[in-house]
């Protein structure tokens, strides 16, 4: 019988087992001749609440990437964003994780990566970020090193008024991700000091984090199709430019068994609001995108999986798309659309709606002027 599928399909899991036989082959070469100095846990800031936390992350060889500088150039950033593409990972390792006595082991998968799902089981923690002890359960280098690293879980507020899940490309950051070459450019180019992100945003960003109590205790979450190369460029992003921290969910680009691309934007966007909204079961949040690629189109089904669950839609125009038609469809599940030129578009309509305080309007303007010189 001939087989229904298209031929790509055919050769896809060809091309991931020549994959993964490259990829084992270059493990080994690099650990046999010493090019691997040192193993790292890389954990990836996670979430939780009083039952269960959610932390990812990736077992690979430490590529030493110090922090950027205002003054670095070309070759110094565009080295550094080498290093981050360039990985060795280590498949089928395990990972002990502990937090507040209680403890799992997981495994990492083929690409080196490892989720822990732990039942936390305690009535109440403070908000605010705990830490969860890493530890790896393998000897790789054979020089009986321990090898531990630190990881971040956000457990918000119980009386927080909202949260708030953002995009990071072209909704707080400048990236041309329609345009590849633009992308790849400024990606390999540029680093998280010298990258500007849209003007206003900081301020904005923490207005909404502080909402109508003037507390800082709004949770803030980043869902991006980025890929976790770039996950501590990004994370010194944000702190560089005082953009209010939060738990970042990005995907890995790589060749998987049955995709040219491991997930597409849809489907991981999707995957990763829905666990947030499932862990965050209380909170009801504002979502900010942008019109460049999938943003109105997901978001709109997430309103419509989640009745209630939905404050706001902000999507940033970068493209000039026209979303009347979009917005009569979020109208059905009692949910505004708001297409934004810029920040203070998006601030303007917070306060209308008492998200954030009068006094915070002033901060987000001279904000906006700040980074609209610097960036000139």
């Amino acid at each position: 019988m001939t087989s229904s599928k298209p031929s790509g399909f055919r050769i896809l899991p060809a091309l991931y087992f020549v994959k993964r036989q490259v990829s084992k082959l270059k493990l080994w070469f690099w650990v046999k001749v010493g090019f691997v100095k040192k193993v790292m846990i890389q954990p990836y800031a996670g979430y939780g609440n009083g039952k269960e936390l959610y932390l990812a992350g990736r077992v690979l060889a430490d590529r030493n990437i110090q922090a950027s500088t205002p003054d670095d150039r070309f070759w110094r950033n565009f080295d550094k964003m080498r290093r981050r593409f360039f990985t060795i990972v280590f498949p089928g390792v395990d990972v002990e994780a502990e937090f507040q006595g209680k403890s799992i082991q997981v495994t990492t998968d083929e690409e080196g990566y490892f989720e822990i799902k732990l039942q936390v089981g305690v009535a109440e923690i403070p908000e605010g970020w705990h830490p969860v002890r890493l530890r790896l359960l393998h000897d790789l280098l054979g020089r009986a090193t321990e090898v531990v690293a630190l990881g971040e879980v956000y457990f918000p507020a119980p009386n927080a008024d909202y949260g708030i899940i953002s995009d990071i490309d072209d909704t707080i950051l400048t990236t041309g991700a329609a345009r590849l070459w633009e992308m790849l450019k400024v990606t390999f180019t540029q680093n998280a000091h010298t990258r500007i992100p849209f003007a206003g945003v900081s301020e904005f960003y923490d207005a909404l984090r502080k909402g109508s109590d003037h507390v800082p205790s709004n949770p803030i979450f980043y869902v991006s199709s980025s890929p976790w190369n770039i996950y501590d460029f990004l994370m010194e992003f944000l702190d560089a430019h005082q953009i209010p921290k939060g738990p970042l969910m990005l995907r890995d680009l790589g060749l998987s068994r049955d995709q040219l691309i491991a997930g597409s934007h849809r489907d991981h966007k999707l995957k990763q609001i829905e666990q947030i909204l499932e862990v965050c079961r209380d909170l009801r949040f504002i979502l900010f995108g942008d019109s460049g690629q999938e943003d109105p189109q997901i978001y709109l089904e997430i309103t419509q999986k989640y009745p209630g669950r939905i404050l706001a839609v902000y999507i940033r125009d970068v493209s000039g798309a026209d979303l009347s038609a979009l917005a009569t469809e979020y109208l059905k599940s009692d949910v505004e659309l708001i297409l934004v030129a810029d920040t203070t578009e998006a601030a303007a309509h917070a306060l209308s709606k008492g998200w954030i305080l009068t006094s915070d309007k002033p901060k987000i303007e001279a904000q906006k002027r700040e980074d609209e010189n610097a960036e000139g």
